[in-house]
């Protein structure tokens, strides 16, 4: 089973395109859900409206939960291909208030030990840049501005542009063309994964 992210910052599409993905994909794709918009909606707030202690606190939440998502045994689907995560551990990283290197030091891992949990990455440019952004009206946890969205979008991809399979998917004007091209990128992981591994 090959293990993908799908990142990126607001409003790039991740949950919808996830799931639609999904969806299409008689039983070839499950989706490891978000984990960050459920702790946010558990505490009833948003990043902006606590301190720094709350902040590192949801985020640790955040961490943890992801992994016990990320473990938990896929019911819906008997042999998927692809675990398509709506978002994965390093997109926290972008959000502590102290940086990526004390956020690995206070959870007790690594960058690359995070990096490598993952077969593959898709960062997906938020439809921001295009003036396509729907702020908190999709998401009521969201709180970036169009400004914000690119930037904190570009802070996530950062972070994740250091895994060996790194792809971008570009914003677009319809929905319809953003998922078709991560669909063509799944597409050639698993024509990849089903290559035979050349003999040592």
């Amino acid at each position: 089973m090959i293990r993908v992210v799908l990142t990126g910052g607001p409003g790039a599409g991740k949950t919808v395109i996830s799931r639609r993905v999904a969806e299409t994909s008689a039983g070839h794709i499950a989706c490891v859900p978000e984990a960050a918009t459920a702790v946010y909606e558990q505490f009833n707030t948003r990043w902006d409206l606590v301190d720094l202690v709350r902040r590192r606190e949801i985020q640790r939440r955040i961490y943890h939960l992801q992994l016990e998502r990320e473990a938990a045994p896929i019911t819906h689907s008997p042999t998927p291909r692809i675990l398509l995560h709506d978002r994965g551990t390093i997109d926290g990283a972008a959000y502590w208030p102290d940086g990526p290197d004390d956020y690995w030091k206070d959870l007790g891992t690594t960058h690359q030990a995070e990096l490598a949990r993952y077969d593959a990455i898709i960062w997906l440019e938020t439809a921001a840049i295009l003036g396509i952004y729907d702020g908190g009206s999709s998401n009521p946890v969201r709180f970036e501005n169009s400004a914000e969205a690119v930037h904190n979008g570009q802070r996530v991809g950062q972070l994740w542009s250091a895994h060996p399979h790194f792809f971008r998917v570009s914003a677009y004007p319809t929905l319809e063309e953003k998922i078709e091209q991560v669909q063509s990128v799944l597409a050639s992981l698993q024509d990849q994964h089903k290559k035979p591994k050349p003999l040592t």
